[in-house]
């Protein structure tokens, strides 16, 4: 069994295939998570696929109480599944993420607090020397949809030279900060595989461009390359060295989405044979309009 997101078109959970509940605007339809993959077992809030040292799991919960608990719990779960294993890649979609919830607090620093306090509480204080790439926008159904991807390989985690890693925010934003890493990279043999997180404009901690397409387009591919050279994919996200790349570009208007590719292709980011996937969606900060994320898969070593 394949395991891949749904970006477009029917989905079915069980059969591996669900969908990320966000609108594509454009572009490859399905995205491949992991090939070779086992039938699905329930456990708990999770949906899990094993396969060849393998997991990935997807969870949706409606909040209740609030993103916090509800990240505190999925995580948790999410932790106690891949024990043995070690985490390479999450995704978060979180409901209505800029606005506040029952906490008081702005969703996505409410999720981001769960996160932090699930991860510390299952791995203690030194967990972010563990913290996989990740990546969180915001989605208009009610579900907080969490699903990872864990593995018997023991990861690489690489930081942005141009920016505080995440988990080193100060408090102006937030009580927790994000938990993840800006990439990491899995050894497959002579091979390896690359998560890019999630990436916008963000230069230090600060936004940069707020509110200007344009400009935080030129930023956002600036971070791609930093963080291309920091993992060892060299000046552009392993072009040529692998045989599978997939971008995710999230928007926050659909008007943007010429600008979007405009820029990918100027700026020589993506090559023949790259799939790309356009989506809508809000952005983790409210002044953010853009975010892209890359999967490398299968790229050689040099």
């Amino acid at each position: 069994m394949t395991v891949e997101f749904a970006l477009g078109g029917p989905a079915d959970a069980d059969r591996g295939a669900f969908e990320a509940g966000l609108p594509l605007l454009s572009g490859e339809p399905r995205e491949t998570l992991m090939e070779g993959a086992g039938k699905s077992e329930h456990r708990g809030d999770l949906l899990l696929w094993m396969g060849r040292g393998s997991m990935a799991g997807i969870a949706r919960l409606r909040p209740g109480k609030g993103l916090e608990e509800a990240a505190d719990r999925v995580y948790g779960q999410v932790i106690r599944a891949a024990e043995g294993l070690h985490l390479h890649r999450l995704w978060n979609f979180v409901p209505s993420i800029n606005d506040r919830g029952v906490e008081g607090l702005e969703n996505y620093r409410a999720f981001c607090r769960g996160r932090s306090v699930a991860f510390e509480a299952a791995l203690g204080r030194d967990f972010t020397r563990s913290l996989p790439a990740a990546s969180a926008v915001g989605t208009a159904k009610e579900e907080l949809t969490v699903v990872f991807l864990a593995g018997k390989e023991a990861p690489l985690h690489f930081e942005n030279p141009l920016q505080v890693p995440a988990y080193e925010y100060p408090p102006e934003h937030g009580p927790r900060p994000p938990s993840f890493a800006r990439a990491t990279v899995v050894p497959r043999g002579d091979r390896v595989d690359a998560y890019i997180s999630g990436t916008s404009s963000v230069m230090g901690h600060e936004t940069v461009a707020p509110g200007d397409t344009p400009g935080q387009l030129e930023c956002t591919i600036e971070n791609l390359r930093q963080i291309s050279r920091a993992s060892g994919l060299g000046e552009r996200l392993g072009s040529g060295r692998a045989p599978s790349r997939h971008f995710k570009v999230f928007l926050r208007s659909e008007r943007d989405l010429d600008l979007a590719s405009e820029a990918l292709e100027r700026q020589e980011m993506l090559a023949p044979g790259d799939a790309v996937s356009y989506l809508r969606a809000d952005i983790c900060r409210a002044a953010l309009n853009v975010e892209i994320e890359v999967a490398v898969r299968g790229a050689d070593r040099r």
